[in-house]
């Protein structure tokens, strides 16, 4: 018997003598799970240990080898110290506790909370201790919700990375110090737009005198940053002077919660609306006096330009410079509007410069969609409905197989009964009984794993047709489409790149991707 151990902490060890050291509690934990296997004379696979992670955490790597490593057939058992240091949602536990890790001839043992998998009878005290761990994490994201809300509304910075021009108190949690030689910086750039400058020849005069944007100056300074995705992350660019003009944290000020989660479970952040902003006057020493911000304020309004939901706006944020990957902006010429690479003006040899037109692209993804709906959607094989037929039929098949064996099932049950009761009359000796039992439990658990196995075939199946459904209903409501709009790229399109056009053949790579 093979057993792979799995221990997790989700809080950071002050005892900890450097980083790389296991914690305190993680050592407690393996000492524990190890004394427990050689009580039950169980052989150890691996430890596999999870340091400063949440429960909730799906992107554990020593959990995803561990699931990687069962499903490879390479031990037998997994042992925590409770349910919940493996998982505390109820989806996990359902999905690999109680469905796949059967199928894979996994048991799994939780020795604080006795969970055992070989024990048929505490399934129910699983899945209450999967629900009180599923309560425990809405419970704990609520409650830490509630303390960042606080922390905001009092005027602490909450963020991982303060913002160009800033930096952190290492004294004063929450609160930001001007960082002078960013704020220089931040100073010229609110100076020059008030002097009558464009954003793009701010840009353009920062890049050539080899001023660093902001995630490049943290990088040299050796400050956190976010990771840039972009290749040419060192260059200023319009949308970066764009968003410095009307930040109010220039001024003192601190707008937070602008973007909320989806849910607990989900890192997926989705804009919060204006009312839901916490907005505190006065949190940190500005950097932009009043005056100068109210003439930047004025400026910016008046060359401000509404959105247009017209073809100015249907592929607003889906398309990019094939070279450089950076957003590519709109403009007009002559009343027709084209999309191109804004980093070829921000520097000097920066970018090739894509270039497109509007209509042009339209006229591409229109093609682009028509071919497809040609090659997925032939409609006298919607009419015959063949496939669906042999999946309809192949589901049939499966069904009467699965009430099968859960038939059988039901027979073994009763044998079992009808069993004891001969050996009680003694109708068959000690012996008989229990060379007769032991081979009907192995036939009823390889029914189990039968049973198991079919109802998972069944269910990918439904999710396949499920999905091939969605997909034949998006191609279905597109097929004669004539004219793009905004919402139908939204839905369609995930990204579109275009490159360099050719100067012989005239050609003009876009690269598409769907999102089906």
């Amino acid at each position: 018997m093979k057993a792979a151990l799995y221990c997790r902490l989700s809080e950071e060890d002050r005892n900890k003598s450097a980083k790389t050291d296991d914690s305190e509690s993680i050592q407690n934990q393996k000492t524990m799970l190890l004394q427990y296997t050689m009580d039950k004379g169980w052989d150890v696979y691996s430890i596999y240990s999870d340091d400063d992670y949440t429960g909730a955490d799906r992107n554990r790597p020593a959990f995803n080898r561990l699931l990687q490593d069962a499903e490879d057939g390479k031990f037998s058992i997994i042992l925590c110290k409770t349910q919940s240091r493996f998982t505390r949602e109820m989806e996990l536990v359902e999905k690999y506790i109680h469905g796949l890790f059967p199928i894979w001839g996994i048991r799994f043992v939780s020795i604080v909370d006795n969970a055992d998998t070989e024990n048929k009878g505490n399934k129910k005290a699983r899945q209450i201790n999967g629900l009180i761990n599923e309560w425990y994490l809405e419970d704990m994201s609520d409650n830490i919700k509630s303390v960042l809300t606080s922390r905001r509304k009092n005027g602490f910075h909450i963020g991982s990375f303060a913002l160009y021009g800033y930096r952190k108190d290492p004294d004063r949690k929450g609160h930001l110090l001007i960082d002078e030689d960013a704020a220089e910086i931040v100073r010229e750039i609110f100076t020059l737009f008030a002097q009558g400058y464009g954003k793009t020849a701010i840009a353009r005069m920062l890049n050539d005198r080899g001023v660093p944007n902001p995630t490049e100056y943290k990088r040299q300074k050796g400050l956190r940053y976010q990771s840039a995705r972009n290749r040419n992350c060192t260059l200023w660019k319009y949308f970066s002077i764009a968003d410095m003009l009307t930040n109010e944290a220039y001024i003192g000020n601190l707008v937070q919660g602008k973007y909320g989660s989806i849910s607990y479970k989900s890192k997926v952040n989705k804009p919060n609306p204006k009312d839901k902003w916490i907005r505190v006057e006065g949190t940190h020493e500005p950097i932009i006096g009043h005056e100068l911000w109210n003439r930047v304020q004025k400026l910016v309004q008046s060359k401000h330009r509404p959105f247009k939901c017209g073809q100015i706006g249907i592929f607003a944020k889906k398309v990019f410079c094939a070279h450089c990957e950076y957003t590519m902006r709109s403009s007009k010429s002559h009343g027709l509007y084209y999309l191109k690479c804004p980093t070829r003006h921000s520097a000097k040899d920066a970018c090739i410069g894509s270039f497109v037109s509007v209509n042009t692209l339209e006229k591409v993804v229109l093609s682009e969609l028509h071919g497809i709906t040609a090659e997925y959607l032939d409609i006298n094989e919607l009419e015959n409905q063949v496939t669906l037929m042999d999946t309809a039929t192949k589901n049939t098949r499966l069904k009467e197989t699965l009430g099968s064996y859960k038939k059988k099932l039901t027979e073994y049950q009763k044998g079992f009964s009808d069993l004891y009761m001969d050996k009680v009359r003694g109708t068959i000796s000690e012996d008989e009984y229990q060379l007769l039992a032991e081979n009907m439990r192995q036939e009823k658990d390889r029914l189990e794993t039968l049973v198991s196995e079919t109802e998972s075939v069944l269910e990918k199946m439904q999710q396949r047709k499920n999905v091939s459904a969605d997909k034949q209903k998006i191609i279905i409501d597109y097929l004669h489409m004539e004219k793009l709009n905004r919402d139908t790229v939204d839905k369609l399109i995930d990204k579109i790149y275009i490159g360099k056009r050719n100067p012989e053949t005239k050609q003009l790579p876009i690269d598409i991707h769907w999102n089906f």
